[in-house]
């Protein structure tokens, strides 16, 4: 079921993207596009009905910054979200990162709770800020990751962040709460919104789902305090900020690269130099929604990329799947397997003597390019000792 599935969802994003052509391909797209203009008005009005307070907005008395993006899947938002929260955590912030926990595994619930929609249980803890307490396929990739990287970080996952927010304050007394991938997400009221722009593809295809990989039109920026251009290449980016500030003529905008830091053996914890792939035959195996930006920056590290493997964004690698790589790398002589961080947690555990050619993940960080100073000011804006305000002036 799960490999139809990814096969399905493979379809459609070659159908979305124009990978495939003939009369079927061309008729779902014209099909897609009538159902997008649906969805954008549907979009909007969900908009107008939380600014008309038709639909309320939650408030739980702390700070709440969203992370999120326009499009679906790309930006390289997880690792911004772990250099916020450290950054935040370092400050003297007492930092919960709730997120919905995309393709975890869902927990059972009796017929009746189904039914009537609800959802009693508490939020499934990732991490408590001292211990990792649950494993990638019951958290989701992303919360798990966020969780192994960060200390004294709260990471929590449920598709009701009000309720994961209210726990996070009850039980741990946390005064900052940041939604992973939370643009969307109105029904807890956000005091920042931070935004995420991908240089190399800013607003996707242009269109909107579910022709298109925008969740909502390019003028929806207005919404952003704050825009990083995520994955920048060291060029200029005049015309993308000429652009959004057709949008947005006062959200700060902060430029910022994947910068790469080193390869960890993802079964020994091994760390190499990035020197290591330099003029090296390697295999890159991959599952995430752009494939071809880490591919291009393992050559951009000199590595030769003699075969390359792709699957569906957010893919659980079967042991089958990951023999079967190892064996094709054996055959064409190649010195190691590199993935990413993301996928490394998603890899199942071999034996030792199963493991011939090493898998290595490379671990990557934010680098500020541009903006410093918009940057250090956000931190500080946030650190900074506030004075104590009615929640009602607070929020305002």
């Amino acid at each position: 079921m799960q490999r139809w599935l990814e096969n399905l969802e493979q379809f459609a994003i070659d159908v979305i993207l124009e990978r495939r052509h003939g009369a079927r391909a061309n008729f779902l797209r014209g099909l897609l596009y009538a159902l997008s203009l649906v969805y954008e008005r549907l979009v909007q009005l969900r908009l107008i009905l939380y600014r008309k307070r038709v639909f309320r907005e939650r408030a739980l008395g702390c700070l709440v910054i969203s992370i999120g993006n326009l499009t679906v899947g790309g930006t390289g938002k997880t690792p911004i979200v772990e250099k916020f929260a450290r950054a935040l955590q370092s400050g003297g912030r007492r930092v919960a990162i709730l997120s919905r926990g995309y393709k975890s595994v869902p927990r059972k619930r009796s017929l009746v709770d189904r039914f009537l929609k609800r959802n009693v249980e508490p939020p499934r803890v990732v991490s408590d800020g001292q211990s990792l307490l649950l494993d990638s396929l019951t958290a989701g990739d992303e919360p798990y990751m966020l969780a192994h990287n960060l200390r004294d970080v709260i990471v929590l996952v449920d598709k009701d962040r009000v309720k994961s927010g209210r726990f996070a304050i009850d039980k741990w007394k946390v005064d900052t709460l940041l939604l992973d991938d939370g643009l969307q997400y109105l029904h807890l009221r956000h005091r920042l919104d931070m935004v995420l722009v991908d240089r190399q593809a800013p607003f996707g295809n242009e269109l909107l789902l579910p022709r298109g990989t925008l969740r909502e039109p390019p003028r929806n920026l207005r919404r952003a305090s704050y825009i990083f251009i995520t994955k920048n290449t060291g060029e200029p980016n005049d015309a993308l900020v000429q652009r959004i500030r057709r949008y947005n003529r006062t959200a700060e905008i902060i430029e910022c690269a994947h910068k790469p830091l080193y390869l960890q053996n993802v079964y020994t914890g091994e760390q190499l130099p990035l020197e290591h792939v330099r003029d090296a035959f390697i295999g890159s195996l991959c599952a995430i929604a752009a494939p071809e930006s880490f591919e291009g920056a393992l050559k951009k590290l000199g590595a030769h990329v003699d075969l390359a493997k792709r699957y569906i964004d957010h893919h659980y690698f079967s042991e089958a799947e990951l023999k079967s790589f190892i064996a094709r790398c054996i055959r064409r002589d190649l010195a190691i397997i590199v993935t990413t961080e993301k996928d490394a947690v998603r890899m199942p555990r071999l034996a030792e003597a199963e493991i011939k050619v090493p898998v290595y993940f490379l671990r990557v960080e934010i680098e500020i390019l541009t903006g410093h100073e918009s940057w250090e000011h956000c931190v500080t804006r946030i650190c900074k000792p506030q004075p104590v305000l009615p929640p009602e002036r607070f929020f305002a």
